[in-house]
């Protein structure tokens, strides 16, 4: 790509007003759900990580949502499951279950903000997956990664060898 094709290369947040600085978050969730919308296989961690980034960045509250995929890891879907508090959400595997055979489902990323604003995964973090993990093998439902986020940064089980 010639730099000179991007528009946008000079441009610094400093500039920006809080009106064009909202419109610049709004332009890029667009261009994000368009990498991950339905039938769109998951190009990238580092996609999936900056989309997950951005949806989950201004929650005030804990929210643990799933990307649901087909055998070729394309998205199904994207959906929020569980709300909760400024430090937790309680999560169900029987709804997630219930979820992934909805959504007919082959494999599943799992993400979750941390409005505290570090990502570091807790145990009760670890323990979840893995019970999730446990429940939909019995289906033979892959869990690919769980990502916990927040607005700065955003941790990966599979990179830190937690699944």
């Amino acid at each position: 790509m010639n730099p000179t094709d991007d528009r946008f290369a000079g441009l610094n947040p400093s500039q920006l007003n809080d009106v064009e600085k909202q419109s610049v978050v709004i332009l890029a969730m667009k261009v994000l759900a368009v990498r991950h919308r339905a039938g769109r296989a998951l190009s990238s961690p580092a996609q999936t990580r900056d989309f997950l980034r951005l949806r989950l960045a201004e929650y005030r509250n804990e929210v643990f949502g799933a990307l649901f995929l087909d055998n070729r890891h394309r998205i199904i879907a994207v959906r929020e499951l569980f709300q909760g508090t400024i430090d937790g959400a309680s999560v169900h595997p029987r709804v997630v279950v219930q979820q992934a055979m909805e959504a007919n489902a082959a494999a599943m990323v799992f993400y979750h903000n941390h409005p505290s604003g570090v990502a570091e995964p807790s145990q009760a973090d670890e323990m979840i997956t893995r019970r999730l993990i446990e429940a939909l093998a019995l289906v033979d439902v892959r869990v690919l990664d769980h990502f916990v986020v927040t607005a700065g940064e955003s941790v990966s089980f599979a990179e830190r060898g937690l699944l």
